[in-house]
């Protein structure tokens, strides 16, 4: 069995979806969610579901990182899935889970990523640059925002009626609907480094 943290900083859509696609999986568990904000929604997601939670603190976390690391070994995490999570991942976890690092990026790599674009900021880009796609890329995680190698990338058309908001919702319905999937082949295919 594989151990799952998940990281999220929001209200946690991405994570609940995760969470019901992996209930009673005989392979992957959701063992811990890990947030950035002491009021996620994403923290009421963990309770519901019974899954332990912990809230960082920015210093300690970018510092020795040490409470992190111990509730990582604590429930035993193979890897870590980014689902809304704003802060940049520091080298002690890019070094103890190598390769074993994955995030969604709500665009077409290597279009509209980087420091500040996520969310909403990503989609009001796509439609002021008037694109005829978006889409997802779910991607490793490195040391660098959304630059790491693209493991998956699904779209979706974008019409001159769409506004920024129906971006949006056609963006998550990719999520919810590949993020799951990508994630199990990712950490259950052994030839995948």
């Amino acid at each position: 069995m594989k151990h799952i943290a998940i990281f999220a900083s929001g209200h946690g859509t991405n994570a609940k979806n995760i969470i019901h696609y992996f209930k009673g999986h005989r392979l992957l568990n959701i063992a811990l969610i890990v947030s950035s904000q002491p009021k996620a929604g994403v923290l009421e997601v963990a309770a519901k579901a019974g899954i332990p939670a912990i809230v960082l603190d920015k210093k300690e976390y970018y510092g020795s990182g040490e409470d992190l690391r111990h509730s990582l070994i604590t429930y035993g995490i193979d890897g870590v899935v980014l689902a809304g999570f704003l802060w940049l991942i520091p080298s002690y976890i890019l070094e103890r889970y190598a390769h074993a690092v994955i995030n969604i990026h709500p665009a077409l790599l290597p279009k509209y990523g980087g420091k500040g674009m996520y969310g909403l900021r990503v989609h009001q880009t796509v439609w002021a640059n008037r694109e005829t796609s978006s889409g997802i890329t779910i991607h490793e995680v490195n040391a660098h925002y959304d630059e790491g190698k693209i493991i998956f990338q699904a779209s979706c058309p974008v019409s001159a009626e769409d506004t920024p908001d129906d971006i949006a919702q056609k963006v998550h319905q990719l999520e919810y609907t590949h993020y799951p999937k990508v994630m199990e082949d990712f950490f259950l295919n052994p030839t995948r480094v």
